[in-house]
């Protein structure tokens, strides 16, 4: 079976990441959701704690008819080398690190993993939507609609704006 690593912090899941698991999945049997920052909440750039995140993505993915994937959290380190080690030693034996992000890249090209480079979509990233929520910009068409519906019933553009 082939496993891929994809990492994100996922503040919060977008249609640009659901894109990408579904390219994934085109090129692996399983797909491997590492929640970067899991330990971050109720932060302006972390608003979202890691079970509402899983959460998110769970819904959103079961509700496309993904479920070769799984969900693990992973804390912050703060050392490139034990945070690798962290993913190697805490989730699955993955074939592929797969990552849009340059210091995710980076981090695990120094260790030898083989690493797959994710094109972002130009206009949909977290921060973009993050900043559109806390200034009551449109951002629902930007997020699968299972997200917006878990972001408006905990009241996370509410929390986000507290967070300014």
């Amino acid at each position: 079976m082939k496993r891929a690593l994809f990492i994100g912090r996922f503040q919060p899941f977008h249609k640009a990441h659901l894109l990408d698991i579904r390219k994934i999945l085109k090129e692996v049997d399983e797909v491997i959701i590492e929640v970067g920052s899991s330990q971050e909440k109720n932060t302006l750039e972390n608003p979202f704690s890691y079970s509402e995140r899983k959460a998110m993505i769970t819904k959103t993915l079961r509700n496309n008819s993904i479920t070769n994937f799984k969900i693990y959290p992973v804390p912050d380190l703060y050392n490139d080398k034990k945070w690798v080690d962290y993913v190697r030693n805490n989730l699955p034996k993955f074939d592929a690190v797969y990552t849009g992000n340059k210091w995710t890249y980076e981090c695990f090209k120094k260790f030898n993993f083989k690493i797959k480079k994710i094109r972002l979509v130009k206009g949909i990233n977290s921060t973009i939507i993050r900043e559109r929520m806390a200034n009551d910009k449109p951002w629902k068409n930007l997020v699968p609609k299972e997200i917006y519906a878990f972001i408006v019933k905990i009241k996370g553009v509410e929390r986000l704006k507290k967070l300014r």
